[in-house]
């Protein structure tokens, strides 16, 4: 189907609520979400342009073994995945840049829960400030949170996913917690006799724990909103902006980013943002640089370090596989690999920045999805990166 082409645009071709993230539509609602929902901008500002240089590869033809032991090449797996845009960064160079779909350098692409990680960012450069400490608890902050699930939870264990919050993150069912957040942002339909709440009254209706507050880890996309909440009040500041005067323009971000908001104004920090791929992979190169980009340290190298490392023994959320050899979670990164720092922000449908700082690489991969999850094409997508990083070679003469 030509998705929105025509003037106007067949109904048939048209995105709507009930299937705007659904095939066939996926690839064209995620390079146009401020076309479908409301958003705020997010700008670069005036200043000069992180370069990142280019000494371009081409890694169609590179061979690897799938999840169910059969081969697969870079190419075809690409085309496989649904992937609108791919970049991977080697010793700071781009080796390789594709785009699909209609998506192009200067477009946009909805990062999902990507979006997580750059809020967790944010606490670790204001937390160097003096503005927070991780072990108090978030009714310091945002008092109002008395009395809901959230009270005796400390920042810590809100980024991490320790809170102990009850919260059904199921994707499948149309009434999950999860779904209330796409109902707060209207990107899913509110149920008839469903009262309209904003995010921060989905937060504060939150009354349930399932776990005491640290015992493990659950992934939860409504400790990121509070997170949201919490570095609004303390600043007194828009979350998009934020993001602007803390990473967008010290970065030198290429492109202007968006992100979604509820009728309230408030930005989607658990999954709204939208960006161009290079500058997905400025953010990814600026974690694997200790926190430094564009000349500037803009994170704090300890919090750059603290995001490779966490409990794996905490790490036994049912949802992903039980415990995992080697991965964690830590202030809103998934830590593939504890022994080698080797750690990801990743999103539904596909969306995924790749850190690994022993092999002195960092992959963006931006997709469409048909579902939220895919667990065979999430395994086949760390064969093939696997497959480039060791193509590629490790760290040695590093930027040379």
């Amino acid at each position: 189907m030509d998705v929105m082409r025509g003037f106007p645009p067949p109904p048939e071709a048209r995105p709507a609520l009930e299937n705007w993230d659904r095939h066939p539509f996926t690839s064209w609602s995620f390079r146009n979400m401020r076309r479908l929902f409301p958003t705020a901008g997010i700008a670069r500002g005036p200043g000069p342009v992180w370069t990142l240089p280019a000494r371009k590869q081409n890694l169609d033809a590179l061979t690897f073994a799938t999840a169910d032991g059969k081969r697969s090449d870079v190419a075809s797996m690409l085309a496989a995945t649904d992937t609108d845009g791919f970049l991977v960064l080697h010793r700071g160079r781009i080796v390789c840049e594709r785009y699909e779909g209609g998506l192009d350098e200067t477009g946009l692409h909805l990062a999902m829960s990507v979006t997580k990680s750059f809020v967790g960012t944010l606490f670790g450069i204001f937390e160097a400030r003096g503005l927070f400490d991780l072990d108090e608890p978030v009714t310091r902050y945002v008092p109002e949170l008395a009395g809901t699930a959230y009270e005796g939870a400390t920042i810590r264990h809100v980024l991490d996913m320790q809170s102990g919050v009850r919260f059904n993150e199921d994707y499948t069912d149309p009434a999950s917690d999860a779904a209330r957040i796409d109902w707060s942002f209207g990107w899913k339909k509110l149920p008839e006799g469903e009262p309209y709440l904003t995010v921060y009254e989905l937060i504060r209706s939150l009354a349930d724990r399932e776990l005491p507050h640290g015992d493990t880890f659950r992934y939860r996309s409504i400790e990121t909103e509070t997170l949201g909440w919490i570095i609004e009040r303390a600043t007194g500041t828009h979350l998009a902006t934020l993001l602007s005067r803390e990473l967008w323009q010290p970065m030198g971000m290429e492109f202007d980013a968006d992100i979604a908001l509820d009728r309230a104004g408030t930005a989607m920090a658990d999954g709204g943002l939208s960006a161009s791929l290079r500058d997905f992979g400025r953010f990814g190169q600026m974690y694997l640089d200790q926190g430094v980009a564009n000349g500037r340290q803009i994170v704090p190298a300890a919090w750059v370090r603290a995001c490779r490392t966490g409990c794996n023994e905490k790490f036994n959320d049912p949802a992903f596989g039980g415990r995992q050899p080697k991965q964690a979670y830590s202030r809103q990164w998934w830590i593939r690999d504890l022994e080698t720092g080797t750690a990801m922000a990743r999103g539904i449908h596909g969306q995924l920045i790749y850190v690994d700082p022993p092999r002195d690489m960092v992959v963006v991969k931006v997709s469409s999805w048909p579902t939220a999850r895919n667990p065979a094409w999430l395994a086949d997508t760390f064969a093939m990166i696997d497959a480039i990083g060791a193509a590629l070679g490790g760290a040695k003469n590093r930027r040379d």
